[in-house]
């Protein structure tokens, strides 16, 4: 492939089920790539297995895309030159290639039944046959026998002519090296079934070939089709592309990442509350690294610095905490106000707590609330349990391990007052978490109280729990009145 060739990569997941984490980085490298060279980013559905494909799942691969913000240049909804982008839409074109490849000698009609096909190769197995493949049977049946068998009506596939004096097959790939492959294990392969459906390793070539695709960028499962792939494309007298056979994704007990592992498809991850610039980013370092050191790579970094030199043959593991620490370090770099709009006001909705469009608070109240949450938050959803009490009025919902140990102790009642006294002589119009700080700060010792029973009678009291954002932005978030409302709730229960 010349070097001055303009880079055409294609992701080409089949809708037989959602899109999983190890499609996702495929696709993430291949759109990274194509950025980073100025190159074009195709999506094509290969969707040619009929059983199990359907445009439900499709839909859901787009989705997954589009949230991804992996942004496709040619491909379904978008067009472009080289379509239909649904391997269902391009039958004519496979069945043209194959009849082509008949034409030119380059393939054959294969009359063997599966009984034939299984007694042959149980007499190579027999006989010690160093190969064991397809035997050839039909290979060399005369042209006008073949036609006069097929206008009878007998069943047959096409199979393509390996040639018999072909070398080794060596894939030049870009993240293993030189991969060779013995030619003399390749049989003549089917490239189109009975019932006329072409094969995928016939398919996706012919695809490849016809879209111009310069690099094949794809899990490693892949790389023992590339021999038959290889001779397909130089059946058709197309270049062959740079392949780019990357490593699989591994659990934390070192076995492929499954569903057993938790989470697997690329929606579940969005709707867990992970930011997509985030989960990109995560899953970009499954294999790929920008210094060997830096773990936040920005989208637009990605899509500069993004080469295949730096991607690693061995095999990653995917790693919630890891996924998590990223999420949160792109959390606490957002502003008070992006994750007020982004992640705070969307999740408090979707919970019910607020109506959207109807909202119950001005900006700086949802900022605020943004600026104590924002450090305390790993994924999304968590803001939902830790602003719930705001949003109780007067009755705060209490949790009776708290109340036991810091409203039902000793100095408790004592507590509560002085705070109710001190809170109460604060304005309306001076109620800030600074002032309320202020106010609270002398208590402790004034009560006889150390700090920490102190300021935990008067958390429960306010917020139901010994576990709250920090104690005077969330008096300051209540409301003067509710504060102390709450605090008369509370008193009763203090000992």
């Amino acid at each position: 492939m010349a070097d001055s060739t303009p880079v055409r990569v294609r992701f080409a997941p089949s809708p037989t089920g959602k899109l999983h984490v190890g499609g996702a980085r495929t696709a993430i490298y291949n759109w990274a790539f194509a950025r980073a060279n100025h190159g074009t980013f195709i999506l094509r559905i290969d969707d040619t297995d009929p059983t199990r494909s359907t445009e439900e799942n499709t839909q859901v691969i787009l989705r997954a895309m589009r949230w991804l913000g992996l942004d496709w240049d040619e491909g379904p909804g978008v067009g472009g030159d080289y379509g239909p982008y649904k391997q269902t839409d391009r039958m004519q074109l496979y069945r043209d290639a194959a009849q082509r490849l008949w034409d030119e000698g380059k393939a054959y009609p294969c009359f063997c039944t599966p009984e034939k096909l299984a007694a042959d190769k149980k007499a190579a197995e027999e006989r010690h046959d160093p190969f064991q493949g397809y035997q050839r049977t039909c290979r060399n049946i005369p042209p006008e026998e073949a036609k006069a068998r097929i206008a009878a009506g007998e069943p047959y596939t096409l199979r393509i002519k390996v040639p018999l004096d072909r070398g080794d097959v060596i894939v030049h790939d870009a993240v293993h090296g030189d991969v060779t492959f013995n030619a003399k294990e390749l049989d003549d392969f089917i490239i189109f079934r009975s019932d006329g459906t072409p094969t995928y390793n016939f398919a996706t070539v012919v695809d490849d070939a016809m879209m111009g695709i310069t690099h094949v960028i794809r899990g490693d499962d892949h790389l023992s089709n590339t021999p038959r792939q290889v001779m397909v494309y130089e059946a058709l007298g197309a270049p062959v592309p740079t392949f780019a056979h990357i490593s699989m994704i591994l659990g934390p007990d070192g076995k492929k990442l499954s569903k057993r592992h938790g989470a697997t498809s690329v929606e579940e991850y969005r709707d867990a509350g992970y930011l997509s610039d985030a989960f990109v980013n995560y899953l970009a370092l499954l294999g790929w690294s920008l210094d060997g050191e830096t773990t936040i790579v920005p989208r637009d970094v990605l899509a500069r610095e993004f080469s295949l030199d730096h991607v690693s043959k061995n095999p990653s593991t995917f790693d919630p905490k890891k996924l998590d620490a990223i999420n949160q370090a792109y959390l606490m770099a957002m502003d008070d106000r992006t994750f007020s709009t982004q992640v705070l006001i969307p999740q408090l909705v979707s919970a019910g707590l607020e109506t959207d469009g109807a909202l119950a608070h001005d900006d700086a109240w949802y900022d605020l609330l943004s600026s104590i949450l924002k450090p305390r938050t790993t994924v999304a959803p968590d803001v939902i349990g830790k602003a719930r009490f705001l949003y109780e009025g007067d009755s705060v919902t209490f949790d009776e391990k708290s109340v036991k140990k810091n409203l039902e102790r000793e100095g408790a009642h004592d507590a509560l007052v002085a705070a109710r006294e001190a809170l109460a002589a604060i304005p309306a119009d001076s109620w800030k978490a600074a002032t309320i700080d202020a106010a609270l700060e002398p208590l402790p010792e004034k009560v006889g109280s150390n700090k920490r029973k102190f300021y935990g009678s008067v958390r429960v009291a306010e917020c139901g729990n010994q576990v709250s954002p920090p104690l005077g932005e969330s008096l300051e978030l209540l409301g003067r009145d509710c504060v102390l409302a709450r605090l008369d709730r509370a008193l009763p229960m203090a000992n």
